[in-house]
C-alpha cells in the first residue's frame, strides 16, 4: 500500500468581509485584547487604505485562514497594524511569509519606510522584526494593558524601503 501525503498549499491574497469572523477569532486567540469581527469588517472595508491580506491554507480541499496581517499606507509610509498566526500553524514561517508580502506591498505603494509596534516582550515577533532589517526607534511604556499584571511596553520598529 502506498502512503500519499496530502500537499499542503498557501497563498496570501486580499480577506473579503466574510473573513472577518476567522479573522477575530485569530486576533483573539493572540492578543490580550483581541479585534471584534465588526472591527476586522470596518478595516477590509477601509480598502484602499488599508489592506488586509490572509494567508489561506488549503489541505485535501479544505481552506483555512492561518493567519494574516493589516497594513495601512498614507504619504509615503506604511504602518503594520498588526499580525497573527493562528496558534496551530505557529512556529511554521508563516508569519514571516506575511510580513514579505507586507513588505512588497508597502514597496509596490512607495513607501520610504514601514513602522510597527510590538510587545518587547514578544520573543517570536522581535526576532523576525529585526532579522527582516527593522530597527527600535522608540519605546512606549505602559502601553499595552494586561488583565493579570503591570502593563507591557512597545518597541517602535522601523524599516527603511528606499
Amino acid at each position: 500500500m502506498k502512503w500519499f501525503r496530502r500537499q499542503v498549499r498557501t497563498h496570501i491574497d486580499e480577506a473579503m468581509a466574510d473573513d472577518s469572523r476567522a479573522l477575530a477569532d485569530i486576533h483573539g486567540h493572540s492578543f490580550e485584547r483581541g479585534w471584534s469581527a465588526e472591527e476586522m469588517r470596518a478595516m477590509i472595508a477601509a480598502h484602499p487604505v488599508v489592506h488586509v491580506l490572509a494567508l489561506r491554507r488549503s489541505e485535501g480541499g479544505k481552506a483555512t485562514i492561518a493567519g494574516f496581517v493589516i497594513v495601512r499606507s498614507a504619504a509615503g509610509e506604511a504602518e503594520i497594524l498588526t499580525l497573527a498566526v493562528d496558534p496551530q500553524y505557529r512556529r511554521s514561517g508563516y508569519g514571516r511569509l506575511l510580513m514579505e508580502e507586507a513588505l512588497r506591498h508597502a514597496y509596490r505603494e512607495r513607501a520610504e519606510a514601514v513602522f510597527l509596534e510590538v510587545d518587547e516582550t514578544n520573543r517570536a515577533a522581535v526576532p523576525l522584526y529585526a532579522a527582516l532589517g527593522f530597527e527600535t526607534v522608540g519605546r512606549r511604556a505602559r502601553y499595552y494593558e494586561r488583565q493579570d499584571g503591570p502593563a507591557g511596553s512597545a518597541l517602535v520598529m522601523k524599516l527603511r524601503l528606499g
